[in-house]
């Protein structure tokens, strides 16, 4: 099957818009006012009403009530919510809509976490991400490639987390994910993407698979 991918810190029409163009399956959305990322809820909805059927729309979530990642969901048209904070297992399955759980991975220990979530209801997979001290995800620091495969193993997984044109065919090969979500590898800064990377990126994942 092919490998799926979510270009992630959408912020304009434009690089939404060229994303779909090359071949995106789905584009990311950062609802996380402390993000350089982060994009309101109106303008997220005007872009979304221009997307083709078939590219998800993902909504990136960090922290935030259930009932305002609900008022986000639905007024926008999301088709997964992110959740990339500390929320419990307990609060996804209540969330009551289909769910990405971000895993920051640093050791063996991070995948207690990926068995807690697995099999809840309304998660649907995992994206993982390198763990950092700083910041929930969009660091640009590249995770365990050997842990990720480890998790590939267990769940469906979008990698993430200093993914590039350049080292993405490496990734693939070495973890086998479900999918690749990339947002500072195909930035000119951030917020706004290089659309040359963005071709290239996906290019470069379409010919591994």
């Amino acid at each position: 099957m092919p490998i799926k991918i979510k270009i992630c810190g959408i912020t304009n029409a434009e690089d939404a818009l060229k994303a779909v163009e090359f071949g995106a399956d789905a584009l990311g959305f950062v609802f996380y006012d402390k993000s350089p990322r982060a994009i309101k809820m109106e303008a997220a909805k005007r872009i979304i009403a221009t997307l083709p059927p078939f590219v998800l729309p993902v909504g990136v979530f960090v922290n935030q009530s259930e009932e305002a990642v609900r008022h986000i969901f639905d007024t926008c048209g999301l088709a997964l919510a992110q959740i990339h904070g500390d929320e419990s297992a307990g609060y996804c399955e209540s969330l009551g809509r289909p769910v990405l759980r971000a895993l920051r991975l640093k050791d063996q220990r991070s995948f207690l976490a990926l068995a807690e979530y697995k099999g809840r209801m309304g998660v649907r997979g995992f994206v993982v991400d390198a763990f950092s001290q700083e910041a929930y995800g969009g660091t640009g620091q590249t995770v365990d490639w050997g842990l990720a495969s480890q998790a590939a193993k267990a769940a469906p997984i979008l990698l993430a987390g200093g993914l590039t044109p350049d080292n993405v065919q490496e990734a693939i090969n070495q973890v086998n994910p479900y999918g690749v979500d990339v947002s500072s590898g195909v930035e000119a800064s951030a917020g706004k993407k290089d659309h040359q990377k963005l071709h290239d990126f996906i290019q470069a994942v379409r010919l591994v698979c």
